[in-house]
Parts: C-alpha cells; sequence; structure tokens
C-alpha cells in the first residue's frame, strides 16, 4: 500500500486535505490494484473516487489494467468502466493512462505522470502532471466536454526511512473550455495555485 499523497493544501481560501493512495495484492503477473483520491475544501469533500482494477504484466515495466471506478463526488454518485496501461516509460517516468466509460454515454481519459529526481540519497524532487479529457458535458459534475483540467506540481521530499516520507511542494492547476466557463458561473476561477504540506509513506 502506497500513500504517494497525503497533504494540505493552501491557497487564498481556508486549507484543504487531498490524497491519492493505491494498492496492490497479488503475484508478479496478475494482481489486484485498488486506487483512491480526492480532495476537501473547508471540511467539506468536493471529490472522492475509488478505483478497483485486475492487472496483468505484459513487460517487466508495463501493466494492461481493467475493472471499475466509482464516483462519490461532485455531484450524485456515478460507475464507470476503466481500462488502461500503468508502468515505467522512457527515463523512468511512472505513468498511468486510464480510459473510462460511465452512464448515460459518458467518457474520459485521465493521463498520470511522475519522476523522482534524486538530488541526495534521501532528499528527492518529485514532479508530476495530470490532464483530465472528458466526451461530453456534465453540469452536475461541472466537467466540460474536450480538455477539462490539468495540474503541475512540484514537491520536495526527505525521506526519514523508505516507508516515510515529509514534503513540501507547490502545484498549478488550470480549467479549460466548458469547465472553465462552468467555474466561472459559480464564481470560482479557471486557474489556481497551492502551497502543500504532506507526507509519503508505504507499507
Amino acid at each position: 500500500m502506497l500513500a504517494d499523497q497525503l497533504e494540505w493544501q493552501k491557497n487564498n481560501d481556508p486549507g484543504g486535505f487531498s490524497w491519492d493512495v493505491s494498492g496492490w495484492a497479488g503475484g508478479d503477473i496478475n494482481r489486484l490494484w485498488l486506487r483512491s483520491e480526492g480532495e476537501t475544501t473547508r471540511g467539506k469533500v468536493e471529490s472522492a473516487e475509488v478505483q478497483a482494477l485486475w492487472g496483468h504484466a505484459l513487460t517487466p515495466w508495463w501493466d494492461v489494467v481493467a475493472g471499475a471506478r466509482q464516483d462519490f463526488r461532485p455531484g450524485k454518485p456515478q460507475t464507470w468502466l476503466a481500462a488502461g496501461f500503468q508502468g515505467m516509460a522512457l527515463y523512468n517516468f511512472e505513468s498511468e493512462l486510464t480510459a473510462f466509460a460511465g452512464e448515460q454515454g459518458r467518457t474520459a481519459l485521465r493521463l498520470e505522470a511522475e519522476y523522482d529526481v534524486l538530488l541526495t540519497n534521501r532528499l528527492i524532487l518529485q514532479p508530476s502532471f495530470e490532464a483530465n479529457i472528458y466526451g461530453k458535458d456534465d453540469e452536475a459534475r461541472e466537467t466540460g466536454k474536450g480538455l477539462s483540467s490539468t495540474e503541475l506540481a512540484l514537491r520536495l521530499r526527505y525521506e526519514v526511512k523508505r516507508e516515510f516520507a515529509p514534503y513540501v511542494g507547490v502545484s498549478w492547476s488550470q480549467l479549460y473550455g466548458n469547465t472553465a466557463d462552468m467555474a466561472a458561473r459559480e464564481g470560482e476561477k479557471d486557474n489556481e495555485v497551492r502551497f502543500l504540506l504532506g507526507a509519503r509513506m508505504w507499507f
């Protein structure tokens, strides 16, 4: 089980909490993968999801995954079918590319990538990137057709031991197209810079 991100986020508003956790069980070829991510603001859950995926190793570096994703927030709960790839791309980039098919013909695509830069044996700089694309507008969840959002983050962690590493960082998120228009109607900004304070743990 890896808690890649357990962090407090701060911008001009009161701080919020964010998590990104994953884990697996099984052997070298076939595994059950569990993923969860989400965030809170002002003590309210803004987004939350859980994924359960079967993974099969295609090569020592790449797995194909398939399963289901359950969204709890925002809006009403929604279930998606999920399929994609995860593994290590060129130059040791950890990557995930997952496609989703949901209710009422909804589709989505998510790309995530991160890279560890070893400054010393214990001090590690981690840039990361995420992009979300949707097949149609969803007013209830404030997501628009096409490229919906991107997030670029930079985290600097110190491994007190291999299983525990506190970190500080900064992230920049941007909304696009109809998603940005929906946010504007709610009085929200289409871009945001946040300062991060958290810990990375695995066991």
